[in-house]
């Protein structure tokens, strides 16, 4: 990933096409199965409302950081999804900021004066940092919130995410400062390892991504963060203001998805690609079929 990131800041991603051809838009992704679910709802959106336009998915680019260096470079057009608390922190370098409608509005004025882009209302999902127990563990401490965790801690065990155990801020030890307690073992994991670790009970609770699909098929309880320690990570697309210039109608198609995933349906949309192993672009266009929007051209942007 080192590498990628160096071969952006230095050229343009050879055999890409140009961000900037009126005509030629290319729609970034990460590599998780919820950004190339996004990034075809953004694909299929604008094909079937501008059929002048011809539309490529750039995929598996690994960070929000390459993507941001791809957008700035115009080797990219649009970035299917992109976080609040990532960006705020990485590509503005600025402090947490826990209130999800202040971070969203601190990144939507600073990318608009920064770089001239434009980052749009939420998809209605933040995909954020959560810790998670089965229901069995769920119903035999009587957990829905992780304050609920306190009396029991100490008899746990806790998988989470090495790189969050020497965050700082929102890390490890800031979450025993603003909780109160600590687990009896915590075990640094990759994060992907953790769904499968809790479900096995080889770990009593751990942390992952809200809306990863794995919680619904291992049927895992979700633990409130009522303290709201954890930074938001409000999901939007971002695209630049010069492109919305040249393109009649795209700021009316892509902000037609402001607002239509809560987090239940996003957990269900990776839930067909990760366990179901559905491609993202054939999810994208059944969610686009059940919602009707693909009904008569424009009718749903009115």
């Amino acid at each position: 990933m080192v590498g990628l990131s160096l071969v952006l800041v230095s050229c343009h991603l050879p055999g890409l096409p140009s961000g900037k051809s009126k005509n030629t838009v290319s729609v970034a992704s990460l590599s998780s199965s919820e950004s190339q679910i996004l990034a075809n709802l953004v694909k299929k959106m604008l094909e079937y409302h501008n059929e002048e336009l011809q539309v490529n998915l750039v995929n598996n680019l690994g960070t929000s950081t390459v993507v941001h260096q791809a957008m700035l470079r115009g080797d990219v057009s649009i970035s299917a999804v992109r976080y609040t608390g990532t960006d705020l922190t990485g590509a503005l370098k600025l402090e947490p900021e826990k209130d999800p409608e202040k971070a969203l509005d601190i990144v939507q004025k600073e990318f608009k004066a920064q770089f001239n882009q434009k980052w749009y209302p939420s998809y209605g999902f933040a995909n954020t940092y959560a810790f998670m127990v089965t229901k069995e563990t769920a119903e035999k401490y009587q957990l829905e919130k992780i304050s609920d965790l306190e009396s029991v801690a100490g008899e746990l065990t806790a998988g989470v995410d090495t790189s969050w155990l020497d965050r700082k801020g929102d890390g490890y030890r800031g979450f025993v400062d603003e909780y109160g307690f600590d687990f009896g073992r915590v075990y640094p994991m990759q994060i992907g390892l953790v769904y499968d670790a809790v479900n096995a009970g080889k770990m009593d609770v751990v942390l992952g991504y809200s809306t990863d699909g794995r919680i619904a098929s291992y049927e895992l309880v979700t633990l409130e963060d009522d303290r709201h320690f954890f930074p938001p990570y409000d999901a939007s697309i971002v695209v630049g203001y010069d492109l919305l210039d040249d393109i009649d109608g795209l700021d009316q198609i892509l902000g037609a998805l402001s607002g239509a995933i809560d987090t239940e349906t996003m957990q269900q949309l990776n839930y067909q690609v990760d366990d179901q192993l559905l491609e993202p672009e054939t999810v994208a266009i059944q969610f686009l079929r059940d919602h009707d929007y693909f009904g008569e051209k424009g009718e749903f942007l009115k």
